[in-house]
């Protein structure tokens, strides 16, 4: 089982920054990837950016440029660095660890980013 903390969510002025974190406790050895998703209201879940274990990166194509997903394995955490924030980042983000098989897929609690104009 993991556990996924996630924190630095908040409130952002339009063109800001804010970064992300997700810390995971557990048993990771079956995790191939770890990315970030977010649902805006009256909106689907969806994925903005993932790593994986091999240090493979894929983005959105809404936050190429912007956003830089990274990790740092000594303390089992991913991040998610959103530079020029825009008023439609706004969202819940969410943290995800998985197996490419599914057979293991974790999420965070979610954290909320509001970027106001």
């Amino acid at each position: 089982q993991v556990q996924l903390v996630e924190s630095g969510g908040g409130l952002v002025q339009a063109g800001g920054s804010l970064r992300l974190s997700c810390a995971a406790s557990g048993s990771i050895f079956n995790i191939n990837a770890m990315g970030w998703y977010r649902q805006a209201p009256g909106k689907q879940r969806e994925l903005v950016a993932f790593i994986t274990t091999y240090g493979v990166t894929n983005y959105a194509d809404s936050v190429k440029g912007r956003f830089t997903i990274s990790r740092e394995n000594a303390k089992n955490t991913v991040y998610l660095q959103m530079n020029s924030l825009k008023p439609e980042d706004t969202a819940v983000y969410y943290c995800r660890w998985w197996s490419w098989s599914n057979k293991y897929d974790y999420w965070g609690q979610g954290t909320q980013v509001t970027v106001s104009s």
